[in-house]
């Protein structure tokens, strides 16, 4: 008997105003999904909320009641608009302490008095909280289940990164995808008997319109390659008759 499949899922949560206004673009979110189902956790949604305490409280409480993890990025740096670290705090309802191995890492680097302390503002998690590695500098936090890490994409990264081999593992997911030269209306009374036939595979279509034609590309996402590939083969066989061409094929 096959083992059954685990899944593990997450949600993002990305904190601050900048995002919100469209002076800073996020790149986050793509590289933490695609880093999390490495890990075989699937993202099943993602947030973007702004620096204010009730909004952070609030989407972290529900978060973390109905996923596995959630990961935070953004607002744990040293200015009065970065107040992740404290609304975590209140989220779990455990005070804020000073971790002395953060403010080693940031007391090795001089600075003047008034720096210093807006530095040290980054040594501050909930009491309870583990550290979140990090080799560029000050580290993130996690407690329960909620993993709180810096915007700066590099930070970020390094710190989700590091995370390889200390969460639980469930299926990675992988696709099969294949293009075809059709409007998404010729396609979509087949592409939903196929999809009915094998519920437990995502079948999505996306559509776009390129050199004066239309077009759509199907993307299939599972955890078991065999049943990839037999509706790949079912996709192929459809686009070809229904009168298109399959192309640009890809396995991840």
């Amino acid at each position: 008997m096959p083992e059954p499949e685990i899944r593990i899922s997450a949600a993002v949560l990305v904190i601050g105003n900048e995002i919100l206004s469209g002076r800073t673009q996020d790149s986050n979110l793509a590289y933490l999904a695609a880093r999390l189902n490495d890990y075989g956790i699937q993202v099943r949604e993602a947030r973007v909320v702004p620096d204010l305490e009730d909004a952070i409280v609030a989407a972290v409480n529900s978060l973390r009641a109905r996923f596995d993890y959630v990961f935070t990025t953004g607002g744990i740096g040293p200015t009065h608009d970065d107040i992740t670290a404290e609304c975590i705090a209140k989220a779990f309802g455990v005070p804020l302490v000073i971790d002395d191995e953060i403010a080693e890492v940031l007391r090795r680097r001089p600075a003047p008095p008034e720096a210093m302390e807006a530095r040290m503002r980054m040594a501050r998690v909930p009491q309870g909280a583990g550290l979140i590695r990090n080799p560029f500098g000050p580290h993130g936090f996690h407690i329960g289940n909620v993993y709180v890490m810096a915007g700066v994409p590099q930070v970020m990264r390094a710190m989700i990164d590091g995370l390889d081999g200390q969460l639980r593992r469930g299926q990675t997911i992988r696709s099969r995808s294949v293009t075809a030269d059709l409007p998404e209306s010729r396609v979509a009374r087949r592409l939903g008997e196929i999809q009915a036939a094998s519920p437990h595979i995502d079948l999505g279509s996306y559509p776009f319109f390129r050199d004066d034609r239309h077009g759509t590309t199907l993307v299939m996402r599972g955890s078991v390659e065999a049943e990839l590939d037999a509706m790949l083969e079912q996709i192929r066989r459809m686009i070809v008759e229904l009168g298109g061409t399959p192309t640009d094929e890809q396995r991840t």
